[in-house]
């Protein structure tokens, strides 16, 4: 399994990335199976620097913020009206209200809305979806919208993508034993955070050790808030290997 990120700013696109985006890749039926994870604003542009919008075979988004899924928008224009086009329906699976919510980002009517090219399902917590190569597993988190971590499994390897949360023991769960847990760090330690909203590094890091992940991958960090400290608080509560995510870095996962 290899994962792209593609963006990684946290709540809006920063100065050197969009917002959040994760081409995970595998390899399926004698070719390349591409799964889009969140296509947050601003994501769309890059992600061509590695794949073209014709070559991706499913999309997951993990809740309705702009930041997560606004770009799902120049999507649906480019599978709708390129030359050739509509392009094939593509899965799309999201929470309660994807469809409409699809639908009401362009000002389309609910009926059709998107359906001639994206194809949408609703998640259901802790029921595994077959997607390709992946099998994809939504686990409920703690946010003020109805959103989830994801649980990536393909070839034996494990990647968890915390998606946007507070604390919660669910996270921990989605994580348990995942080879690469890709997990936002918001905040920094602060007694005024507000609460049910986002993580901080040192959360961050306890969730990586509570589950016992091989590596942990700090992403959505604000462009205002302060990298290095998220860093540092998630190094002090994981003793495993950490790092910041950064657009357009490559892992392989496993």
């Amino acid at each position: 399994m290899r994962l792209t990120v593609i963006g990684c700013a946290g709540s809006y696109p920063g100065p050197e990335s969009p917002a959040s985006c994760y081409l995970v890749e595998a390899p399926y039926a004698g070719r390349t199976f591409r799964l889009l994870i969140d296509l947050g604003n601003g994501a769309l542009g890059p992600l061509q620097r590695y794949v073209g919008l014709d070559e991706i075979d499913a999309i997951a988004v993990s809740h309705l913020h702009p930041d997560h899924y606004m770009d799902v928008c120049g999507m649906y224009v480019y599978r709708r009206y390129v030359t050739g086009g509509p392009l094939p329906r593509i899965p799309t699976w999201g929470p309660t209200g994807s469809a409409d919510r699809f639908a009401l980002a362009y000002d389309l009517p609910l009926d059709p809305g998107m359906s001639e090219v994206l194809d949408v399902s609703t998640w259901v917590d802790g029921v595994a979806v077959e997607l390709g190569p992946f099998t994809v597993t939504p686990h409920l988190m703690d946010h003020p919208v109805e959103a989830y971590a994801l649980r990536v499994e393909a070839g034996g390897a494990v990647l968890t993508y915390s998606g946007d949360t507070g604390p919660t023991p669910a996270l921990v769960e989605a994580a348990r034993d995942a080879d690469l847990f890709l997990c936002e760090a918001s905040f920094t330690d602060n007694p005024l955070n507000p609460p049910h909203l986002h993580l901080t590094g040192t959360d961050a890091g306890e969730a990586a050790t509570g589950a016992g992940v091989g590596r942990l991958l700090l992403t959505h960090i604000p462009a205002w808030t302060d990298r290095d400290l998220i860093a540092a608080e998630a190094k002090a509560a994981f003793t495993g290997p950490s790092e910041l995510a950064e657009a357009g870095a490559v892992y392989e996962v496993g």
